[in-house]
């Protein structure tokens, strides 16, 4: 059966601020799970707090909107219990870079197979734009009454620090771009960031889609020059092929994110398939975990008295 991207649409209103960038985070991201030929029993999207924190109830998946901060803890935990399926972690900026920031770098240690999109605006839009962790120095936006006290965190800089194996940046408002990003970032073997710059119409006024769009400056010709570029077009190369050259492709990554301003780069900045995946390292110490995870273990009987016996299983895991 052929899907369509309105498979993955529910009956809830979706009530974001008119132009929101999550718009078109969310068409996007129903667009890949249809063009991927995902089944949605199989999928789980999992959200914190914040205005993308609502995602979870316009997909039609199975969806938990979990904490302030503890996304992917909880992200973790259900792909772990349960390999066999597809998860999806999202938060906003603050969620995941603020609160959240300490699950997110101890997540790249382990390399869980899922996939963690960060909607990036620079605010706190829920709580009525205060400056998010992504927001850098000196910047004001309409809703703070002085420019921003603390320096940024760059999400790419992070993430490929902290372990993970598949890091990304895409545009919300380039639904076509950011529907292949995420593809590649599901069909990745390992734990993928996608890093999602998008608009806040309501609260932030500099990273406008105007501003994204380099209507703000003309070149010479008397054209706009866009500060978006792709880095597959101008003949980047993510991938590790061998892991001699991961230090190489990671310095490499780093100095992309650092462009901001005149020039902003979005596609995969890096790409590491031969990192194995936790699922895989604890097959290694549990040979039956993958044939027998939690989730599919029977723990009662008909009649609901406890009849699992995980001795064994806690005994593979403890530390002597």
């Amino acid at each position: 059966m052929v899907l369509r991207s309105t498979d993955f649409k529910t009956d809830v209103f979706v009530d974001w601020c008119p132009g929101c960038g999550n718009f078109g985070i969310l068409a996007s991201l129903q667009m890949a799970l249809a063009e991927l030929g995902l089944e949605s029993h199989n999928v789980v999207i999992v959200s914190g707090i914040g205005c993308s924190g609502k995602v979870p109830h316009f997909v039609k998946v199975y969806g938990v909107h979990t904490l302030h901060g503890r996304t992917l803890p909880f992200a973790q935990g259900i792909k772990i219990s349960n390999p066999e399926l597809e998860v999806i972690a999202v938060g906003g900026d603050g969620d995941g870079l603020g609160i959240g920031v300490g699950h997110l770098v101890n997540a790249g240690r382990r390399n869980v197979d899922m996939v963690y999109l960060i909607h990036n605006n620079g605010v706190y839009g829920l709580t009525k734009g205060q400056a998010s962790p992504t927001l850098r120095l000196g910047l004001k936006v309409k809703a703070i009454p002085k420019p921003n006290i603390s320096e940024a965190i760059n999400p790419i800089m992070l993430a490929i620090s902290a372990g993970y194996t598949f890091v990304a940046r895409s545009y919300a408002y380039d639904v076509k771009h950011l529907k292949e990003v995420i593809k590649q970032a599901i069909q990745h073997k390992g734990l993928a960031l996608v890093d999602i710059l998008q608009p806040c119409p309501t609260y932030n006024d500099l990273y406008t889609k105007e501003w994204f769009a380099g209507e703000d400056r003309v070149a010479g010709t008397g054209k706009v020059v866009p500060r978006l570029y792709k880095l597959e077009e101008v003949g980047f190369d993510p991938d590790v092929h061998d892991l001699e050259e991961e230090f190489a492709k990671k310095i490499a990554a780093i100095e992309k994110a650092r462009e901001w301003g005149d020039k902003i780069p979005i596609g995969v900045f890096y790409r590491n398939d031969l990192i194995p995946t936790f699922h895989e390292r604890i097959t290694k110490r549990i040979p039956y975990y993958l044939d027998n995870p939690p989730a599919k273990q029977k723990i009662s009987d008909e009649k609901g008295a406890p009849i699992a016996h995980i001795e064994e299983f806690f005994k593979e895991l403890r530390i002597t």
